[in-house]
């Protein structure tokens, strides 16, 4: 497969349109273009029944390594950029952000800017949103040969997938989910995952789940909040039903909600028996979660265990940024990003933010100069690591 690198035009006037319009710059080779899929996909692999179906899903969870530590499918925001800076703070697998199935197979432009890969972003999922499963299957052959699964969101609660029928809307038309999930898993050469909400009643739940194992998914990931319970926030994920999946079926299960830091990853690993955890929103805010960072206020009640960990939000930005100039992607994720991970600057410094939001047009340039003038402004928001000395040292006292 050939690589192609692209470089940023102007950005779009408005942040909120579908898709920005980089320009395409040959000369350098470091992200893949879709546009050079094969036309031959190869004969597929048809999906196998009972225990042989089992022990192919865990044969090939097992090849990638049973990765643990896990980037969420993120609208907008877990693009390559930041896909490859959460794998070099600890990531061990990541998914795509969501991609609308029908814009895939119709427009090119969709299918160059909004999904980019490179050889070292694996293993890899690719997600997308659908309710037709011929279309969805086209979508996923263009592709299946740079993943390691092609994922079915059946899980996004918001307006917009209301609106457009899909992620957890599809909830009241399981006959409908039952046969996407059949189109891939006997058409494609990879396996296929999808990712849900759970209902109210956890035999719903249950049933749910197994209904998707029958038709051929390979991994489900289970997000613990409802469709109705869209504020992280104000309702707990419950690891309960999470458990109660994992142990109801026979392919690998990952877990979804509550993760706010490392404890929270071994917490959760214990009590759901879970096969690995999803981070999304803290990891906007925090992309070195998987390395034992944690932002200050996950530290306030008990700051004596935890040290300065030398590295900070702005030090994270700069990192992000040299990344989407060797993997541009459109200037509205850059922006999300950008304030995500510099909110708790921006309210010591307001006037640095209101800066940032007046410009119509945004260059790495500027966004450098950015981190710069917060610095020259003494603004600093260290991330805290475990005091491993004080815990060694508390530890032979208590032995």
């Amino acid at each position: 497969m050939a690589l192609t690198q692209t470089t940023h035009s102007d950005p779009p006037q408005n942040d909120d349109a579908l898709c920005s319009h980089p320009q395409h710059n040959q000369e350098e080779q470091s992200s893949s273009s879709l546009e050079e899929t094969p036309s031959s996909i190869g004969s597929p692999v048809k999906c196998l029944s009972g225990v042989s179906r089992f022990e192919r899903a865990w044969a090939h969870w097992t090849k990638l390594g049973r990765p643990k530590f896990i980037v969420a499918p993120m609208v907008d925001n877990s693009e390559l950029p930041f896909r490859m800076l959460c794998r070099k703070y600890g990531a061990e697998a990541a998914y795509t952000p969501m991609l609308h199935s029908r814009i895939f197979t119709e427009n090119p432009k969709y299918r160059s800017e909004e999904f980019t890969t490179c050889k070292e972003d694996r293993p890899l999922f690719v997600q997308f949103c659908a309710n037709d499963p011929d279309t969805l299957l086209e979508a996923a052959r263009r592709v299946e040969s740079y993943c390691d699964y092609v994922d079915i969101n059946l899980g996004c609660p918001q307006r917009i997938a209301r609106r457009g029928y899909y992620g957890a809307f599809l909830m009241d038309n399981l006959p409908l989910v039952k046969s996407l999930v059949e189109k891939l898993a006997s058409n494609l050469n990879v396996p296929v995952s999808c990712k849900i909400r759970v209902f109210p009643k956890l035999e719903d739940t249950l049933k749910y789940a197994k209904m998707l194992e029958d038709a051929g998914c390979s991994l489900l990931a289970v997000h613990g909040r409802t469709r109705d319970e869209k504020d992280g926030k104000k309702f707990r994920a419950d690891w309960n039903a999470i458990k109660a999946v994992k142990n109801e079926l026979k392919i690998p299960v990952l877990a979804n909600g509550n993760i706010r830091h490392m404890d929270d990853v071994q917490k959760c690993l214990e009590e759901t028996g879970a096969d690995g955890v999803l981070s999304a929103e803290t990891l906007l805010e925090n992309p070195a979660l998987f390395s034992g960072f944690r932002t200050a206020d996950l530290v306030a009640d008990n700051e004596k265990d935890y040290v300065d960990g030398k590295l900070d939000q702005a030090d994270l930005v700069v990192e992000y940024l040299k990344l989407c100039e060797k993997y541009p992607v459109p200037w509205r994720m850059i922006r999300s990003h950008v304030h995500k991970m510099l909110g708790d600057w921006f309210r010591l410094q307001p006037q640095v933010r209101e800066d940032l939001n007046a410009q119509s047009r945004l260059t790495f340039e500027f966004l450098y100069s950015l981190v710069d003038r917060l610095r020259e402004l003494g603004v600093r928001v260290p991330l805290h690591q475990k005091d491993t000395c004080a815990a060694r040292d508390s530890a032979e006292a208590i032995s």
